[in-house]
This record gives C-alpha cells, structure tokens and sequence, in this order.
C-alpha cells in the first residue's frame, strides 16, 4: 500500500513539472534551496532567494496575479537587506539576540487594519484597472504575507500562525491558477510554517522558564 501510494505521489509530483514553464520549475527548486539554507544558516540564502524571487515575479505576472508578483519586489528588498546585515560584521557579538515574544495587541490592531485597507484597495484598483485573475484573494494573501514577515522579523510567535493561514490559501489559489508545482511547494511551505511555530513555542517556554528561575 504504502509502495503504491509512494509511486501515485510521484507520478503526480512529475506530472505537475512537465506541466510547468521551465521559469516555474527554477522558481520551486530555488524556493526549497532558499528554504534549506536558511534552516541551516548559511548567507546563500539571500542570493538564491533574491534569485527565487525574481523568477516568480515572471511566473505571477504571467499567471495575471499581479499583487502576488508586486510581493516579490519587497521580499527581495527585504533579502538584499538582510544580506547587507549578515554581510556586516557586528561591533557587538556577545549582545543577546533579540528573543522571541507574543505580538503587542497595539502592534496586532494596526496590522489588521492596515492589511484589510490594503486588501480592499489593492483588490478594487486591480479588479478595475487590470485583467487581474483573483484580484481581491491576491491582494488579501499579499497583506497577510506581509504582516507575517514583519512579525518574523521582529520574532513575534504569531507569524508563523499567518504563514499556515496563508499558506493554505496559497496552495489552493495557485492549484486554481494551474500553477500546480508552486502549489506542491507552497504545501511544503505549509509544513514548514508548522513546524516553525511548535519549534518556536518550544523556544518560547524555554525563555520562559529561565526569566522565571533568574527571578525567583
């Protein structure tokens, strides 16, 4: 059984890449390659992720979700700047890292309202003026995507929560948009996002219980 669910996966996981451009099959092996490095720490991951994005920048304008190929011109600013940052040697390397912590109820009330004006401008202006596919299921996802990056990069917990909610959408829009590789990795990236926040959530009580041994 398990040997002929293997080989059903197979069969459509190779199926679904020679259904995809060439750009879309660079896109996904530089997407889990980016991925990979940054697990294991390595700089390259910010060359090949701006790299990763560039392609899907092509691969989402041609597939007319244009919010979604708008995102990739901030992610890759984000990358070219944390790849300054790592470039850059630190005056102070014993300084504690910066911890891991809920996301303030002020900071998590702007973020909502500003990614729901987003989405609803963003989708009206697209669905108006352009022959945008999903205009507001892109814009929506394109908010949540960015309100989940800046909670990671301030380590708010809570991000991760935004990339599994996101991520499933991603899977599905992209599976409609027969952009069926993409939405393979987005699953994948939907794995990853929970075990972020288990490892995360560990990490967290972790911090927890030694704040609280120092003060007692």
């Amino acid at each position: 059984m398990a040997v002929v669910l293997s080989a059903t996966l197979f069969s459509a996981a190779w199926a679904a890449v020679q259904a995809a451009s060439p750009v879309e099959v660079a896109g996904v092996v530089t997407g889990v390659a980016c991925v990979w490095l940054a697990a294991r720490n390595s700089i390259w991951n910010f060359p090949i992720g701006i790299v990763n994005g560039g392609l899907y920048l092509v691969v989402f304008k041609q597939a007319r979700l244009y919010s979604d190929a708008g995102l990739q011109l901030a992610f890759i600013a984000l990358l070219v700047y944390g790849w300054a940052k790592w470039l850059r040697k630190d005056a102070s390397p014993e300084a504690p890292s910066l911890p891991i912590s809920h996301t303030p109820r002020r900071v998590a009330w702007w973020l909502g309202a500003a990614g729901l004006v987003f989405a609803v401008v963003v989708g009206f202006l697209f669905s108006r003026y352009s022959d945008a596919a999903l205009p507001y299921w892109d814009s929506s996802t394109t908010a949540i995507s960015l309100a989940a990056q800046l909670l990671l990069s301030r380590r708010n917990i809570e991000n991760w929560l935004l990339w599994i909610g996101v991520d499933v959408a991603y899977v599905g829009m992209y599976w409609h948009r027969d952009l069926h590789l993409t939405s393979v990795l987005y699953a994948v990236f939907l794995g990853l996002a929970a075990y972020g926040y288990w490892q995360w959530r560990r990490e967290l009580a972790a911090q927890t219980a030694q704040a609280q041994s120092v003060v007692s």
